[in-house]
């Protein structure tokens, strides 16, 4: 499990799906912010992909087109968050569609904010 202990404000965008970031507190909310890939998965993997669909299972090819996708979309959502001064990105989503039929959209999306480290320390939940 990936852990944070320090984020490096300066040099990285913070990307989480929860709509707070524990330990740190939202100074400032500039709005939503977007990456997006559109890509085509062309005519050879087209092929390949519907003989797999004969004998069934997963189509490799798709999911590591998707997973680069992802990546992608994500990596533009941190360059555009960036650009408008944000340090982290709260409530993020992914979202696909497909185009024509032979291509597949890919958005990231959340909302670029600012956060600065919490001074108070967090207290633990008890129940009862």
């Amino acid at each position: 499990m990936w852990r944070i202990q320090e984020y490096p404000m300066a040099e990285d965008v913070v990307v989480v799906s929860t709509p707070y970031l524990s330990g740190y507190r939202i100074v400032q909310n500039l709005g939503f912010t977007w990456g997006l890939i559109v890509r085509s998965r062309g005519l050879g993997m087209n092929i390949v992909a519907g003989l797999r669909t004969i004998v069934g299972g997963e189509i490799h090819e798709y999911t590591e087109l998707l997973n680069q996708s992802r990546d992608q979309a994500l990596t533009r959502l941190k360059e555009h968050a960036r650009a408008l001064g944000a340090n982290a990105v709260i409530s993020v989503e992914f979202d696909s569609s497909e185009i024509g039929g032979y291509m597949t959209e890919v958005l990231a999306y959340g909302t670029a904010v600012v956060v600065e480290k919490d001074q108070v320390p967090s207290n633990p939940v008890r129940l009862g």
